[in-house]
């Protein structure tokens, strides 16, 4: 087994994120799922060089897209206590819908679009 020394609060894989307008990006992510800054890195007063936002034990990282580094999305997975309130928030919040929420075999599950091209898959097990 390897001997890692992972700091305090970060996972061994965490999602990193190349987006347009981290700053909306970050209000989505506080209002749709609660998220709480970690730390905010400011390239210049209107873009992040490097952002972590924390749900629950899990980080995700992100910066603003830049002519070296363009737009990187991901398809994201995130267990919710309120699959049918989080997806209303996320819709809400210029999320468009890839799925409307449902019974599944594993639990309540939906999926949208966010407006920065990622995918979510929000999830309230059973």
């Amino acid at each position: 087994m390897e001997n890692l020394n992972i700091p305090a609060g970060y996972q061994r894989i965490m999602p990193y994120l190349i987006v347009k307008d981290a700053a909306a990006f970050f209000t989505f992510m506080q209002t749709v799922f609660g998220a709480t800054e970690k730390m905010k890195v400011m390239r210049d007063e209107h873009t992040y060089m490097h952002a972590e936002m924390q749900i629950g034990d899990a980080t995700i990282m992100f910066t603003d897209a830049t002519e070296q580094f363009p737009a990187q999305n991901a398809g994201l997975f995130i267990y919710v206590a309120d699959c049918d309130g989080t997806y209303k928030k996320a819709t809400d919040n210029g999320a468009s819908t890839i799925m409307p929420p449902a019974n599944q075999d594993y639990g309540r599950s939906c999926g949208v679009l966010d407006a920065f091209g990622n995918t979510w898959w929000i999830t309230q097990a059973v």
